[in-house]
C-alpha cells in the first residue's frame, strides 16, 4: 500500500512514517515544511501546502496513492481562540481541499488526525466515542468540522474514512534518533525536561486545587510509537462508505504532580517548581476510553507507563537538546 502523509514531518507525523514502513507499505510525506522536519524522515517528501488542491491531485496521481493520513493542521488551542480564522482556514478548509483532491483522483481511504478537543470538557471521563462533541475553542471545532465533511462525503462518494481522537501524545521513538521538537513548545513533558536540560529554572503548575488527588489536573498520555500503530491499522480496516470514530489514549490518567516527579526520577535532576494560578478552559481530569480501537482494530499499547514515555523522551531530548536544529 502507497500512503500519503499530509503533514508528516511533524511530532506525530515522522512516527507514523516509521510505523508505516515498518509494516511493509511505502510513506510518501506531503509537507509545507512550516513546523515539521525534513531531517525525521524516512520517506520521499513533497514539499507543498495542503491548501493547494493542484499539487495534492498531482501527488495523489503520481504516485499512485492507496490511502491518505492526514495530519497537517495548527494544534494550539490557546492560540486558536485569538486567530479563529487562521485555525478554520487551515484545519477545516484545506481539509475540504484534501477531501476533493482523494475525490477527483478516486482515492477513497483516509485516516483522519483528529482530537479529544471536539469534547471540550466531558461530564464523564473516561470519555467514550459517543459523549456529547460540545469543543470550547475553535482548534476543536476546527477539527469537529472535518469530521462532518467526512460523514458526508463517505455518503455521497462511497469513500472510507477513520477518525482517530487524540488525548495527550508523548515520548519518542525508542531509538531516540526522532522526537518532539515544537517552537514555541507547549506540551508538558518536554517543558518539564527544559529544566534538567538547563533550559529553564523551573516548571510552573497552573493551580493546585482541583478535585484531583494531588490537586493537580490529570490527563491521559499515550506513547507516540504506539500512536503510530494505530495509523497503521486504521488505514488497514477501511472500507468504502465507512467511518469510525476511535480514541487513542492510555486509559489511565496521570497528574501533573506525578508528571514531575517522574521526570525527576529518569533525569536525576531536583526540578523545582513554582505554583501558579489556574488556566481558564483546563478540566480536571481527561481520561480517555479506547476499548473500541482495543476491540476493533486490534490495537494494543506496547508503552503504557509513564516511566517508559518519560525514558523514551529524556533519550531523544537529551542527546538533541536543540531538537532537529
Amino acid at each position: 500500500m502507497k500512503v500519503l502523509l499530509t503533514g508528516g514531518a511533524g511530532y506525530i507525523g515522522s512516527h507514523v512514517v516509521r510505523a508505516v514502513r515498518g509494516a511493509g507499505h511505502t510513506p510518501i510525506v506531503y509537507d509545507n515544511l512550516s513546523k515539521g522536519h525534513a531531517e525525521s524522515l524516512e520517506a520521499d517528501l513533497i514539499v507543498a501546502d495542503v491548501s493547494d488542491g493542484a499539487a495534492l491531485r498531482v501527488a495523489l496521481e503520481e504516485n499512485e496513492i492507496d490511502a491518505v493520513i492526514h495530519f497537517a493542521a495548527f494544534i494550539e488551542a490557546g492560540e486558536s481562540v485569538g486567530e479563529p480564522g487562521r485555525y478554520f482556514r487551515n484545519n477545516t478548509v484545506a481539509g475540504l481541499t484534501l477531501l476533493e483532491a482523494m475525490r477527483e483522483t478516486n482515492v477513497k481511504r483516509l485516516v483522519f488526525s483528529s482530537t479529544a478537543a471536539v469534547y471540550g470538557q466531558p461530564p464523564v471521563v473516561p470519555i467514550e466515542e459517543d459523549s456529547p462533541l460540545v469543543p470550547i475553542n475553535p482548534y476543536g471545532s476546527s477539527k469537529l468540522c472535518v469530521e462532518y465533511m467526512l460523514r458526508a462525503y463517505a455518503q455521497a462518494y462511497g469513500m472510507g474514512f477513520v477518525a482517530l481522537r487524540y488525548f495527550n501524545v508523548a515520548g519518542a521513538d525508542p531509538a531516540g534518533d526522532i522526537g518532539e521538537d515544537h517552537t514555541p513548545e507547549t506540551h508538558l513533558i518536554p517543558l518539564v525536561l527544559q529544566v534538567p536540560l538547563g533550559k529553564r529554572e523551573h516548571i510552573t503548575i497552573f493551580g493546585q486545587d482541583y478535585d484531583t488527588p494531588d490537586g493537580t489536573c490529570i490527563r491521559d498520555y499515550i506513547h507516540v510509537s504506539d500512536l503510530a500503530d494505530a495509523h497503521v491499522l486504521a488505514a488497514g480496516a477501511i472500507e468504502p462508505g465507512m467511518v469510525k470514530v476511535y480514541n487513542l489514549g492510555n486509559g489511565e490518567g496521570f497528574s501533573v504532580k506525578q508528571v514531575i516527579e517522574t521526570c525527576r526520577t529518569v533525569t536525576g535532576h531536583s526540578i523545582p517548581v513554582v505554583i501558579g494560578s489556574r488556566r481558564a478552559g483546563d478540566p480536571a481530569r481527561l481520561v480517555a476510553s479506547s476499548a473500541r480501537a482495543m476491540r476493533e482494530l486490534g490495537w494494543r499499547t506496547k508503552f503504557p507507563r509513564l516511566e517508559e514515555i518519560v525514558t523514551h523522551a529524556w533519550r531523544w531530548h537529551s542527546n538533541h537538546p536543540s531538537g532537529y536544529a
